[in-house]
């Protein structure tokens, strides 16, 4: 009678993932996936499945569709990521009252913070924003938005309890998250490959004193 073929001896048998385990790799994979084409729509299920070694029935045991596959592994990674910025730069206020000679090297430092964390979010942002135009202002409106909100208000908070000008309003929070990301543009893009401290320090003093003074005081 032939013996049943058993494991090699010596070779461990390859564990078994859990659900939870096979659903992260699957969002890893689907990240990914997006990141290649930088595009929802034309990224399939069946590439997601190739890169991930399974097949697509094992997806739809996951996810109901592509579409909460794709927030799921870009948009709520990136909600996530927005609102640590937003944590991280809001203890602006922790920080009053400062010295006058600490005041710009503070805002150089929350430049510098917002940044990093821009750099690191650059790609899924990138698929968020610029994807899919309904996904782009869901997004947009939801969350980036609501989220420069919240940062402007938390400085303002600074101008209330210390008496101290910040005079970040909604609009010129936007223009200062606006800068943050053309920084981390450069410093993801450009020959050198990062910002310099100098950098970090030369719009700080912009946005406390203007980037154009001689142009103040003309009618």
């Amino acid at each position: 009678m032939a013996k049943t073929a058993g494991p090699v001896e010596g070779r461990p048998r390859a564990r078994r993932l859990t659900a939870e385990e096979r659903r992260r790799s699957i969002l890893e994979a689907a990240r990914k996936s997006f990141g290649d084409t930088g595009d929802m729509n034309g990224t399939t299920m069946r590439t997601i499945a190739d890169r991930a070694g399974i097949s697509e029935g094992v997806i739809y045991r996951h996810f109901e569709s592509k579409d909460q596959l794709f927030y799921e592994a870009v948009v709520e990674p990136l909600r996530e990521a927005v609102d640590a910025l937003v944590e991280a730069t809001a203890d602006l206020e922790r920080q009053f009252p400062l010295p006058a000679e600490r005041q710009l090297e503070s805002l150089a430092d929350v430049y510098e913070t917002l940044t990093s964390m821009l750099a690191e979010v650059l790609p899924l942002l990138g698929l968020v924003l610029f994807g899919d135009p309904e996904v782009a202002t869901r997004f947009y409106r939801e969350h980036f938005a609501v989220a420069m909100d919240r940062l402007a208000s938390a400085w303002q908070g600074v101008e209330e309890r210390f008496g101290v000008e910040v005079g970040l309003t909604p609009i010129s929070t936007r223009a200062v998250i606006g800068t943050a990301l053309i920084l981390a543009l450069e410093s993801t893009h450009s020959e050198g490959g990062e910002v310099s401290r100098e950098m970090f320090d030369g719009v700080a003093r912009g946005t406390a004193r203007g980037y154009f003074p001689a142009f103040a005081g003309r009618s």
